[in-house]
């Protein structure tokens, strides 16, 4: 009898293959598994493959009898109690490689959009008949020359990195360590907020990193400044950005996630500075597929080859 994985979402099944070849996989029979059919079915379970969205709490972690790895469809943990996890023994992984082209290229997409005013210009002309064109109309701001602040640099942030240098960006970034050999320039947190035409997000969210950019962070950065977000939402304090965005302490923001996702703070869906998206970094089908074949990955590997792959805890 095969050993039980439980799939906590209705995730494309060409990701999985593998993981079929060795294990029974236990697939929602709607889109996903809610709290209570985790706690009922999880017991018999050696591993779950978990997914960014959706929380895996206290309360199913305690009701595995037999778990011993949870793989996390996505490269943010933070859905996952990781301190139970830790005390119960279980392995914590993630899916940080399938990620990273997707993630840096919504960031440029959003970049672009947000200093031409695509977007913004798109749905003028939809909607309105009278939606004016001029030479001195619509004008955006370009990135030659312009100074990109990378606040996080793993893989994705040297992705985002890369791809801006070809837009003839300078960048400069801030990690949590200095990073050796970097062509680009290191600078702490205060002086890259000062210097950034455009800031980057792209650092996990963790107790150091949670409201990370808030009123007084914003106050530093020059009021011609973009925000942009494809980390997670909690990194800013959705609020205080609210404020100075309305008070055009920066000049606008494009995000892909938020503090309360689904839910939107209302003021950000009708600024005209303001560019959202649904968390789309990393949608696309390929994208979607090469996940679950990390997350198989990890789940194989440390099962039945006892190597750990991608382990966060």
């Amino acid at each position: 009898m095969k050993n039980k994985i439980l799939i906590a979402y209705s995730i494309p099944h060409q990701g999985l293959s593998e993981l079929e070849k060795n294990f029974e996989l236990i697939y929602p029979e709607k889109e996903f598994f809610s709290i209570d059919e985790l706690v009922d079915r999880i017991p018999d379970c050696v591993a779950l493959l978990s997914i960014f969205n959706k929380a895996v709490p206290k309360e199913v972690i305690e009701a595995a009898n037999k778990l011993k790895i949870i793989s996390n469809y996505g490269v943010g943990f933070n859905n996952i109690d990781i301190e139970t996890a830790s005390k119960k023994g279980i392995v914590v992984c993630n899916t940080p490689e399938a990620v990273c082209e997707p993630t840096a290229e919504l960031c440029l997409a959003l970049i672009l959009s947000l200093s031409r005013g695509i977007a913004k210009c798109d749905y003028g002309l939809k909607s309105n008949p009278d939606f004016e064109w001029g030479v001195m109309r619509n004008l955006g701001t370009g990135l030659q020359g312009k100074t990109l602040g990378i606040i996080g640099m793993g893989k994705i942030g040297k992705s985002i990195a890369n791809k801006a240098e070809a837009f003839g960006m300078k960048i400069v970034y801030h990690n949590r360590n200095k990073i050796q050999g970097s062509s680009y320039q290191y600078l702490e947190f205060t002086e890259l907020l000062g210097q950034a035409d455009i800031l980057s997000l792209n650092c996990p969210l963790t107790a150091t990193t949670h409201h990370l950019i808030g009123a007084k962070e914003l106050g530093l950065m020059k009021e011609s400044a973009l925000l942009v977000n494809t980390a997670r939402g909690s990194v800013v304090n959705e609020q205080e950005l609210v404020d100075a965005l309305k008070e055009r302490q920066i000049a606008g923001a494009a995000l892909d996630v938020f503090e309360h996702e689904p839910t939107i703070h209302p003021d950000l869906l009708k600024m005209d500075n303001v560019l959202v998206v649904p968390h789309i970094g990393t949608a696309t089908i390929e994208t979607r597929i090469e996940m679950g074949k990390e997350a198989s990955e990890n789940i194989i590997s440390y099962l039945m080859k006892k190597i750990e792959k991608n382990r966060v805890n």
